[in-house]
């Protein structure tokens, strides 16, 4: 092996390895913002914050719903804006590199039906 080879060979290695994790919170992100409308969906047509809460949790199933924190913000006047907020914080998994943990944070907003 050239000693070219020897510095490449783990640059490589290391892009490779951030591009898996930079996918999978994309992902992730991708799950929490599908759950947060979902939780928008119901907080608007439903007067009670926690059915809104527990349809977002549903949405987002395991492991991701007994890991991540859900707010609803529903205000009782129609028209007025409801907000789901789902906030995870998700620990790397590339060896080395499994001690930095992300924060992903998604709101989803829908107005109040009447």
């Amino acid at each position: 092996m050239t000693v070219e080879a020897a510095f490449v060979v783990p640059v490589v290695l290391l892009v490779l390895l951030a591009s898996f994790e930079l996918v999978s919170l994309a992902l992730t992100r991708i799950e929490l913002l599908a759950a947060a409308r979902e939780g928008a969906r119901v907080a608007s047509s439903v007067a009670d914050p926690a059915r809104a809460a527990e349809a977002t949790r549903n949405a987002l199933g395991e492991p991701l719903s007994s890991i991540a924190t859900v707010s609803v913000r529903r205000p009782q006047v129609s028209g007025r804006q409801a907000t789901v907020t789902v906030e995870v914080r998700r620990r790397l998994r590339t060896p080395l590199l499994e001690a930095i943990t992300v924060p992903i944070v998604v709101r989803a907003v829908m107005a109040v039906e009447p």
